[in-house]
């Protein structure tokens, strides 16, 4: 049966603790879900009650019926055909007793004494497994069953080549977007491993990954009561401290590595929303574009830009410091489908459209450095390698990864392959290992590929120096989006 991995994220090495815990309530908490649960459920489960027994209590089971007439048809000479009357009565073949076949065999009071049985008990073994080594990256998923969504914990080593699920978490929506971070809102100042994820509400979920079997997030942002406005406004670029949240599905999630506390949020109801993690609640609302808003990323160096794109063709540079003064807008020959900054050029980014074409540009330009037909389909995943400049892997609704060097911004494919996993909705490149790449699709579940197996990749990759990225300020150009006029806009038609 298809289970589709809607979204994938990774989590570096060393980041996770060693023993994760485990969830323990107490009584009152668990009656608390409970009744949380009942009364999210109930009247689905009263609907669900009366149609069956509007329809179930007039139903005839044929099989049953079918059977009782035949036994009943069944003739004496029919029945002689079985012998019955000495059904219980045992052939004896021989003088060969039970307990003669038997006499051999030897009897242990414990597997710790049966010399043949060389695998004790299975315990150490799934104490290894829940163990999470230095060497392990997670990597996490969300998957959308029959029944039930989830989000899937997987360990990888790169050194042990291991790759399995260590827990899952219930989810209670279909997942869409994943992002990790480490913004811990208690008053400690710790760091966390937590991972942000948007689904089909508008609601914004974030769970530990340090807490297997758990019930309920740490703490979510928005609310599913609040209902979208139909009264007509003038709408305006930026809403400061009146926003509650959004009204509709959460598409994707972009969390600021400079300033922990705030995550960015694309949402089906037109906006981009930065959340103040430490309070819990929106801090502005950027309203710019004039459809969905599929794709969103802060840069990698910068506090203040973040760049979104959208279903309305557009993708906008925002100076988050001013936004209604200060962003930049580009048109596209297509909805915008990803959006990623490149980290090794801090003023370059790319972005792709569902007509399978990627642009790079230059966020302080008009027209883009190259323009690229990369698939037949919508292009899913945009992923560059975390170290090795110039590598550039896309996924698409074709079903193909491809593989590019866009060194010198004159693309050049590398590898392509059929993925086998049916429509590729994900693909996400490992932080430690550039070469490493997870993939996800409307069948087989979550893949991992190490891309250097392909010799074709080790040909152009293998000598390729490995960046190791900076801190911000020594690396990054000056105020990307600072640096764009006031409200431009670029049209960009293939």
């Amino acid at each position: 049966m298809s289970c589709p991995v809607t979204c994938a994220a990774w989590v570096r090495c060393g980041v996770a603790k060693e023993t994760p815990d485990k969830v323990q309530l107490s009584e009152e908490e668990l009656k608390r879900l409970i009744e949380e649960a009942q009364d999210r459920l109930g009247d689905d489960a009263d609907g669900s009650d009366e149609g069956q027994m509007e329809h179930g209590t007039n139903v005839a089971i044929p099989g049953r019926a079918k059977s009782s007439h035949n036994n009943e048809d069944l003739s004496d000479d029919e029945l002689d055909e079985y012998d019955l009357e000495n059904y219980d009565e045992e052939e004896h073949t021989g003088d060969l007793k039970l307990g003669d076949s038997l006499a051999t065999l030897a009897v242990y009071g414990s597997n710790d004494h049966d010399p043949y049985i060389t695998l004790k008990t299975t315990d150490q073994y799934e104490e290894e497994d829940f163990l999470i080594k230095p060497s392990d990256n997670l990597v996490l998923c969300g998957r959308a069953d029959k029944d039930y969504c989830s989000l899937e914990v997987h360990i990888y080593n790169h050194e042990e080549n291991s790759f399995y699920v260590h827990h899952d978490i219930i989810l209670p929506a279909y997942p869409l977007s994943l992002e990790w971070l480490n913004f811990d809102p208690s008053p400690d100042e710790s760091l966390g491993n937590y991972v942000a994820v948007g689904n089909m509400t508008p609601v914004i979920d974030i769970w530990d990954l340090d807490i297997v079997e758990s019930l309920e997030p740490v703490f979510s942002l928005g609310s599913k009561k609040e209902k979208k406005k139909k009264k007509k406004v003038k709408k305006s670029l930026s809403s400061e401290g009146t926003v509650k949240g959004h009204t509709d599905a959460v598409l994707d999630l972009s969390w600021n590595k400079q300033s922990r506390n705030v995550l960015a949020s694309a949402s089906a109801d037109n906006t981009v929303i930065l959340w103040d993690m430490s309070v819990g609640k929106p801090a502005a609302s950027l309203m710019l574009h004039t459809d969905k808003v599929q794709t969103l990323q802060f840069h990698p160096f910068e506090t203040q830009t973040l760049i979104s794109g959208s279903y309305d063709k557009s993708a906008v540079l925002y100076d988050c410091r001013n936004p209604q003064d200060n962003h930049r807008m580009w048109r596209f020959s297509g909805q915008v489908e990803r959006v990623t900054w490149n980290h090794f050029s801090p003023c370059n980014f790319l972005a792709s459209t569902e007509d399978g074409f990627v642009y790079c540009l230059d966020a302080r330009s008009d027209k883009p450095l190259f323009t690229l037909k990369a698939h037949d389909e919508e292009v899913s995943g945009l992923q560059l390698s975390s170290q090795i400049k110039g590598c550039l892997v896309t996924s698409s609704a074709d079903k193909y990864v491809k593989i590019w060097d866009i060194l010198g911004d004159r693309p050049s494919l590398i590898h392509s392959r059929d993925m086998k996993m049916g429509v590729l909705f994900c693909a996400a490149c490992c932080p430690d290992f550039p070469f490493v790449f997870a993939f996800g699709g409307e069948r087989e579940g979550l893949r991992v590929w190490d891309i250097s197996k392909i010799s074709a990749v080790n040909e152009v990759f293998g000598n390729r120096e490995r960046h190791v990225l900076a801190s911000a300020n020594s690396v990054a150009c000056s105020s990307v989006a600072g640096s764009s006029s006031n409200d431009v806009e670029t049209a960009m038609e293939s």
